[in-house]
């Protein structure tokens, strides 16, 4: 099992991960942004459960088969960025909409749709697997038993520390999204920005590479 020491150390390294900024908690402080603090936060849950995924795969080996096989990799980043893209749609269509009446409050597609939109983002991004697949096994010593149950351990210490930074991200999110409510057009200005996030974010998953 994972010693004290092995665990802080890694604890820290994914505190910093999770402070870089990345896609995903550019993606938490854009709903954040959006639809206030509890969107961000629900975003987050959403990406997390997603991270349980990917630490299953690595555990059990399934995250291999996109790191051997281009095909898979492929297919699996062109859903998340297609996915990316109907939200980029879905965020200047809102925007047209406001500007169309004036402006006024965002519609809000609900919590479940945000954890799922955190769930979705997450999975599809073959990367984050990769990522799992070089950084956990480093932390892992086979004298200490089972490499399965260390990597499950050392998912959830991840999935901690990214809870911390994220919840982080999603209040500073809730503040803009207040600022934006009070600024006249704020909300217009805010959804087109948030649909150039999201189509960078699908434009930077789908022509970079492994």
């Amino acid at each position: 099992m994972l010693t004290v020491d092995v665990a802080l150390a890694f604890f820290a390294a994914s505190l910093l991960l999770g402070i870089a900024p990345g896609p995903d908690n550019i993606f938490v402080l854009t709903q954040s942004a959006v639809y206030g603090a509890g969107a961000g936060v629900v975003t987050t849950l959403g990406l997390v459960t997603g991270l349980c995924v990917h630490t299953a795969a690595v555990a059990l080996g399934v995250a291999a088969i996109f790191q051997s096989s281009p095909l898979a990799f492929t297919l699996l980043k062109t859903v998340g960025a297609a996915y990316l893209l109907w939200l980029a749609w879905l965020s200047f269509r809102a925007g047209a909409s406001l500007a169309l009446t004036g402006g006024g409050a965002a519609p809000f597609p609900g919590y479940a749709a945000l954890y799922r939109r955190g769930i979705v983002m997450n999975v599809t991004n073959p990367k984050v697997s990769l990522f799992f697949l070089a950084f956990l096994p480093q932390f892992c010593d086979p004298s200490r038993g089972s490499v399965a149950l260390q990597v499950l351990g050392l998912g959830l210490l991840f999935m901690l520390a990214t809870l911390v930074v994220f919840f982080s991200v999603a209040l500073l999110g809730g503040r803009l999204a207040q600022w934006f409510n009070k600024a006249p057009g704020g909300q217009i200005l805010i959804h087109r920005a948030a649909g150039l996030v999201f189509a960078g974010l699908a434009l930077l998953l789908l022509f970079s590479g492994k």
